[in-house]
């Protein structure tokens, strides 16, 4: 079985699952979702990238299609939104959802674009997802192949094992710069260890930023990484 096949036969099975964990009815999971888009959008405001009008932007593991949906709040065109996804029936499902947006299926080792096409690429815990260092290599290699100079990858991905899921593993701050190493920035750590803030219940609102400050207790890596203009 090749990696490709691996990761869509471990999501087919996982799908229902995940979307049960990740429900947004639960106070943990929308305080995560907002701390993370909070930052994002805060990022790509500190990079000039905001608003996003007239850029186009690439997600690399578009699963349901809301993240790219969402980008339209920070001023993105629809018709300038493309994801890409492993799974044709998560293709699927985020063309349904969102019509307006463009979503492919595809391998994101050959990504079918021109190279220095997209302004910004979205990499939303893909990493952690394929365990076969060459497949890893070569997503990344396509990323800056499509990423125009200057423009940017904005990453968010787990920094430790699943104790639950074999099929994700850590990405390291040093991973990342091992797989991008010709993109410069820094990745934060970010995200309240999930287990726990789905815990919180009604105590999300004053709990959530209290032990999201400590930084052990924080389970994501967090960036915004650039495309030198030169490049």
């Amino acid at each position: 079985m090749s990696e490709a096949d691996r990761i869509g036969a471990a999501y087919e099975r996982l799908d229902a699952r995940w979307a049960r964990r990740w429900d947004l009815a639960n106070p943990g999971n929308r305080a995560i979702l907002a701390e993370r888009r909070r930052q994002s959008s805060r990022l790509l405001a500190e990079a000039g990238l905001l608003p996003l009008a007239g850029r186009r932007v690439l997600e690399v593991g578009s699963g349901s299609g809301a993240e790219l949906a969402w980008l339209r709040e920070l001023g993105a065109m629809a018709k300038d939104l493309v994801g890409v996804d492993l799974l044709p029936e998560r293709v699927a499902a985020a063309q349904k959802a969102f019509p307006e947006i463009e979503f492919r299926q595809g391998n994101a080792e050959r990504l079918e674009f021109a190279a220095a096409e997209f302004d910004l690429v979205l990499a939303i815990t893909v990493f952690s997802s394929i365990l076969e260092g060459a497949m890893a290599r070569n997503v990344a290699s396509e990323i800056v192949r499509v990423l125009r100079p200057g423009g940017a990858l904005l990453w968010y991905d787990v920094r430790y094992d699943s104790v639950s899921n074999r099929n994700v593993r850590a990405v390291t701050a040093a991973r990342v710069r091992d797989l991008f190493p010709s993109l410069r920035g820094e990745v934060r750590t970010l995200t309240l260890l999930p287990p726990l803030a789905r815990r919180l219940g009604p105590l999300t609102g004053a709990g959530y930023p209290v032990l999201s400050a400590l930084p052990p207790l924080r389970s994501h890596l967090l960036g915004l990484l650039r495309k030198p203009e030169g490049d």
